[in-house]
């Protein structure tokens, strides 16, 4: 089988301990956990059984190496994550408030993430690549814009698909460069992943059923909009298809989103119908949420199983 492949920030993840805790007062926090949105859902292929890699930039220090020893531990073909001494590991605190919301400070942009270029980009890293995932938020700076345009030009030349989850909030898509990165990937993927609101922030239709005719014109094949709680709704030429969520105690939301969309590529690669791939995929964004740490709740088929047989 052809693998899947990523690229973008990998960073550590460290968080309060407490809900409602602020991060403008000393506290007790919790972590480094392996994290990154790129990296969660390349982990969560690897957890699948799957061949797949990842393309990204970590400092030489111990935040790089806890990241890198996880994805390797977990299966990722790790060759084309370089090491930079010259730049630290990337990093986000947060704390999560009552209301379900969380407070960010990331040091991304700063961080090694950035030195990552079109240059670290070539055609042998690529070679066995069958299909190729862009996460919005790692389109932050115009070398990483050309590198990741570099990717899809190549995995699209050798016959690979795309898929693209926006994953980024609506003050940073406002940014022209940003957008107009994110409009180019969007016309070329054959999966589009948006959570919730992301559907229409790419779109000139600001309602939803306008906004699914205008992607599925410009050639993409399979939409599904991730709705959290709400459960997700999946979209192609032949119409809509609703499910639930399923119940689950939530601990930790971060990564869940990458986690359903990795099961749901993962499983649309190894040739699963759509209906057992959203199965699978919203078994493993149940999963996610109830373990502590951003790449903690990726899951193995087993695992997924396991949580489809336990009785409603």
């Amino acid at each position: 089988m052809s693998s899947i492949m990523t690229m973008g920030e990998i960073l550590v993840e460290i968080m309060a301990t407490e809900v409602g805790q602020s991060l403008r007062r000393s506290g007790m926090l919790a972590g480094p956990y392996a994290s990154g949105a790129p990296a969660i859902f390349i982990d969560q292929v690897a957890k699948l059984g799957l061949p797949c890699g990842i393309v990204a930039c970590v400092g030489d220090d111990d935040f790089g190496r806890l990241n890198t020893d996880r994805l390797q531990a977990d299966g990722v073909d790790t060759a084309g994550i370089s090491v930079c001494g010259d730049a630290v590991t990337g990093s986000a605190f947060v704390a999560y408030q009552h209301d379900g919301t969380r407070n960010f400070i990331f040091n991304i942009s700063n961080s090694a993430a950035a030195l990552l270029g079109p240059e670290r980009v070539t055609a042998h890293l690529l070679k066995d690549c069958g299909h190729f995932h862009v996460m919005g938020s790692s389109l932050f700076s115009d070398a990483i814009v050309a590198a990741m345009l570099k990717a899809v030009d190549i995995v699209q030349g050798q016959g690979g698909t795309i898929s693209f989850d926006p994953n980024v909030r609506p003050e940073i898509i406002g940014t022209p460069a940003t957008r107009a990165a994110m409009l180019s990937v969007l016309a070329r993927c054959d999966i589009f992943l948006p959570s919730g609101p992301e559907l229409t922030m790419l779109t000139v239709a600001d309602d939803e059923t306008a906004a699914v005719a205008e992607v599925l014109a410009l050639g993409v094949r399979e939409i599904v909009v991730k709705r959290g709680a709400a459960g997700y709704t999946y979209f192609d030429v032949h119409g809509r298809t609703d499910g639930t969520a399923l119940r689950a105690d939530e601990v930790d939301p971060t990564g869940a989103g990458d986690c359903f969309g990795a099961t749901y590529v993962s499983c649309r690669h190894r040739g699963m119908a759509v209906e057992q791939a959203l199965t699978y995929a919203n078994a493993s964004g149940a999963l996610a949420i109830g373990r502590r740490g951003p790449m903690e709740g990726t899951a193995t088929f087993a695992e997924l199983d396991a949580l489809l047989a336990r009785p409603a």
